[in-house]
């Protein structure tokens, strides 16, 4: 399926699934690159395209600034996923995603943390902006 098919809703279940395969596989003990490396893997055998290490610039002042941001992985080009592999997710690790989607312009990003024993435990989701509610709700 091409990627402009894909919606941020589809693409995070398919990263939520993948993401369990590997923690299923690996476990909680690896560096975040390991996890990384492998949900890409994951996610590019599913037919996504699943990019690793996208440099996401700061525009001030009208300059885009390449200050060394890099998001783990950009999926269809519209899911953030933030990987972790620590004791505890901590508002800066909340902040840093946050922030990652207000620079991007991205709607929805999933924070995943590696280093618990069930991984539905360590993930956390985030929606940035309005568009994503649903017409009729009230």
């Amino acid at each position: 399926m091409p990627a402009s098919r894909h919606t941020p809703e589809t693409v995070s279940r398919a990263v939520l699934d993948a993401a369990m395969r590997v923690h299923t596989n690996l476990g909680p003990g690896l560096l975040e690159n390991a996890y990384r490396a492998c949900l890409q893997h994951e996610l590019i055998k599913a037919g996504h395209k699943a990019e690793a290490e996208v440099t996401l610039p700061v525009v001030y002042d009208g300059i885009k600034l390449d200050v060394g941001y890099r998001l783990d992985l950009l999926v269809d080009d519209c899911v953030i996923v933030e990987l972790k592999t620590a004791e505890r997710i901590t508002p800066v690790y909340e902040a840093q995603i946050i922030s990652y989607l207000k620079l991007s312009g991205k709607s929805l990003g999933l924070l995943i943390n590696f280093k618990v024993a069930h991984l539905r435990d360590g993930i956390k989701r985030f929606v940035n902006g309005t568009g994503w509610r649903n017409p009729n709700s009230p």
